[in-house]
């Protein structure tokens, strides 16, 4: 999709592309490592509960379709704000249950969220923008502008 790119929630630029040469060289093995998986796991979320969801991103002559793999959640649970051209998708979730038996009290409790940040082409409609939350799949419909929709080939007369 040319339009629409998306960002990571840390804003990261770092890549996890390999070199394809048998023999790396000095500088590849140091790309590696500040370019590679050691520098995450100090930059990543420690709880388990954090993380992105799958997205799909689609592009039809009329509008773009960004769809996120989201089981569990509640339609409540979501906060799609768009500012300047970024659509943020976010969502979080608390649970705290308890079990209490003759022998043993179980207390467990859970948090979970994301944020996933798009930047929009500048011929969406705004106003027309759709969002819907159905059996774990959030989908956004993003309609394109009158004038970003494709026109069929116009015939030209010769005279």
């Amino acid at each position: 999709m040319n339009g629409l790119i998306t960002k990571p929630k840390n804003g990261s630029l770092t890549t996890n592309e390999r070199r394809q040469s048998n023999f790396p060289t000095f500088s590849s093995l140091i790309d590696d490592w500040f370019l590679g998986d050691i520098p995450s796991l100090f930059t990543s979320n420690f709880n388990e509960g954090i993380s992105l969801p799958k997205t799909n991103i689609k592009e039809t002559a009329d509008a773009y379709f960004v769809e996120m793999a989201v089981p569990g959640m509640k339609k409540d649970d979501f906060k799609i704000n768009l500012e300047n051209q970024m659509l943020s998708i976010s969502a979080e979730t608390k649970e705290d249950y308890q079990e209490n038996n003759d022998n043993y009290t179980r207390r467990e409790f859970g948090y979970s969220s994301f944020k996933r940040t798009f930047t929009l082409p500048e011929h969406i409609e705004e106003s027309k923008i759709k969002a819907h939350y159905n059996e774990g799949i959030l989908s956004v419909e993003l309609p394109k502008k009158e004038e970003a929709k494709p026109k069929p080939p116009k015939t030209i007369e010769i005279s």
